[in-house]
């Protein structure tokens, strides 16, 4: 596997600075380009539930003047974290499919397509498998973009060699970022300290 062309750690590091400055797409609309411009011959397409994953994204949209596709469920997951997870584990144990809410217009136009998504239960998203199985990336160069909460990747390169065998693998990037699951245990705890004072 060979690195992808033009980008560096330090360029994707630096861009997770983005949310706190209020910049970027985490506070963009959600799918803003949903469909390919016509001018583009890449395509960054991503999952993101907390906003790390769209943070990198947006970096590379900018970077190589990229289409942008936000890869949602037709049925949104639910916004509690728990619920999200539960949904989540159902999916990998089943190995859902679940509808999206859009596809790429014109997959076959891009020579390049980024592919970002958050690590769930060990495993690739079922909504990223479902992209996966419904877009022909067949002769294209496909160049995963990883973050995961602490646990690595798991199965999910393996998925998406899998899935997607007739593409051009680069090797990804993958960044441990943050994970809700951490913060809500640490908030669990101070409350659970200051709550007989309260």
């Amino acid at each position: 596997m060979s690195k992808a062309p033009g980008l560096s750690r330090r360029d994707i590091l630096n861009s997770l600075l983005l949310p706190a400055l209020g910049l970027g797409l985490a506070s963009a609309p959600s799918n803003v380009f949903a469909q390919a411009s016509g001018n583009s011959r890449t395509l960054v397409a991503y999952l993101s539930r907390s906003g790390n994953t769209r943070v990198i994204a947006g970096q590379l949209q900018r970077r190589f003047r990229a289409d942008l596709f936000e890869i949602r469920t037709a049925e949104p997951y639910p916004e509690d974290y728990e619920e999200t997870v539960e949904r989540a584990r159902q999916h990998r144990d089943s190995a859902a499919t679940p509808p999206l809410a859009e596809s790429v217009g014109d997959v076959a136009g891009y020579q390049t397509v980024f592919l970002g998504f958050p690590i769930w239960g060990m495993a690739l998203p079922a909504p990223v498998r479902t992209f996966l199985t419904t877009h022909d990336l067949s002769d294209k160069t496909l160049v995963p973009f990883i973050t995961h909460g602490g646990y690595g990747t798991g199965s999910a390169p393996r998925s998406v060699a899998d899935l997607a065998s007739g593409a051009r693998i680069l090797e990804p990037f993958v960044l441990q970022a943050d994970q809700e699951r951490e913060t809500l245990n640490r908030v669990t705890a101070w409350l659970q300290a200051v709550e007989p004072e309260l």
